[in-house]
């Protein structure tokens, strides 16, 4: 039973990380309806890890792309590309958020918004967002003609996904989108701009919750991290190739189902 649990997250974790539909609001409520525990903020963050191998090793060849340059290269890369700026500028809104509240109220997701009215509340504002940048026109902005301004407007949207119910990729996509980038391209930088805030969230989490991890077996959580990323994989491919000619609609119409059931259930 303990495997099947961590299959179960991992599986959710790995198919909802990317897909813009919440992976944390999935990962309580799925787990509700199926008479399983909640994973809870430290373990959810803790399985992200699979998502973000996922993510380096699906775009391994734009991530090592100057693997053959020597270490002083390889510095002076780190430091002066462009896209590595861009994510880095995308990442401090979500790195300021986050710290402040967990700092000064540690405990504000656990008793506040992990709940089930909270999360399909917030779930149909997403909906909603999500339909404003679907109808918005195709712009031409992209990862390599876009501004240090667009990637920090999206990361300051990407902030609010510390808000169980929002979606990471949801919400930063969706801002891409209303600001004018092409589709492909804003689900890629929403991906990579990804890498440091889940990974981050993943440490903290982590340090904060040291002593959990000790009742945790450590086969189920590997079991539960390589379920993840291999779902993260399916499911970054899917969305890449979805989203360029079909947009975010079908999500749309599911985050409403979801958030209805949900509501219908509480």
């Amino acid at each position: 039973m303990e495997y099947l649990k961590f299959i179960l997250y991992g599986l959710i974790q790995g198919l909802t990380e990317f897909i813009p539909v919440s992976s944390t609001a999935h990962l309580k409520v799925v787990s509700y309806f199926l008479g399983f525990d909640d994973p809870g903020a430290s373990l959810s963050a803790t399985i992200q890890i699979g998502s973000v191998l996922a993510i380096a090793w699906y775009f391994r060849n734009d991530i090592l792309n100057f693997k053959s340059q020597s270490s002083k290269k390889f510095i002076y890369y780190l430091l002066h590309e462009r896209l590595l700026r861009s994510i880095l500028i995308g990442t401090i809104p979500i790195v300021l958020l986050g710290g402040s509240i967990k700092l000064l109220v540690p405990y504000f997701f656990d008793n506040v918004l992990r709940s089930n009215l909270s999360i399909a509340l917030v779930s149909l504002i997403m909906a909603f967002f999500m339909y404003l940048a679907d109808s918005s026109k195709t712009g031409s902005i992209n990862i390599k003609n876009h501004n240090y301004s667009d990637s920090f407007l999206i990361g300051f949207f990407q902030a609010f996904a510390i808000f169980p119910g929002v979606s990471r990729s949801g919400v930063t996509i969706s801002s891409a989108l209303i600001s004018g980038w092409e589709r492909k391209d804003a689900a890629k930088f929403s991906f990579l701009l990804g890498m440091p805030a889940i990974s981050i969230a993943a440490v903290v989490e982590f340090i904060s919750s040291f002593n959990e991890f000790f009742s945790l077996g450590f086969l189920p959580l590997l079991v539960g991290l390589i379920t993840t990323f291999l779902t993260s994989l399916l499911a970054i491919d899917f969305l890449l190739k979805y989203i360029s000619t079909n947009g975010l609609k079908i999500f749309i119409i599911y985050r409403v189902i979801f958030s209805v059931v949900i509501l219908l259930n509480s």
